[in-house]
């Protein structure tokens, strides 16, 4: 079994920081791409940032040059460097990652979400 657990969210005023923590814990051979989702009350789910294993990154371009997101392999974690935030910011935030957990078995995993409030 291989399970992602998220940290680091929570209530933060406009123009503030966070630091959004996920770690892959389980059997695991290897992982691809980690990336960060988003998804806000009433609206769809939406990629924020990924990560591939050499470190390529790619980013919405509602948060270029806000947020970092940046991969410890050695850990198997992924983390979300948000600045400057912004109260649209506001949403539930999930970690994703391509694990390999034997081999041809391939798994598309999800964490279980951890919310982050901005506001005033």
């Amino acid at each position: 079994q291989v399970q992602l657990t998220e940290s680091g969210g929570g209530l933060v005023q406009p123009g503030g920081s966070l630091r959004l923590s996920c770690a892959a814990s389980g059997t695991i051979f290897s992982i691809d791409t980690m990336g960060w989702y988003r998804q806000a009350p009433g609206k769809e789910r939406e990629l924020v940032a990924t990560i591939t294993s050499g470190s390529s990154t790619n980013y919405a371009d509602s948060v270029k040059g806000r947020f970092t997101i940046s991969r410890d392999n050695a850990k198997n974690t992924v983390y979300l460097q948000m600045n400057s935030l912004k109260p649209e910011d506001t949403a539930v935030y999930y970690c994703n990652a391509g694990i390999w957990v034997g081999v041809g078995r391939w798994k598309n995993t999800w964490g279980q979400g951890t919310q982050v409030t901005v506001e005033s």
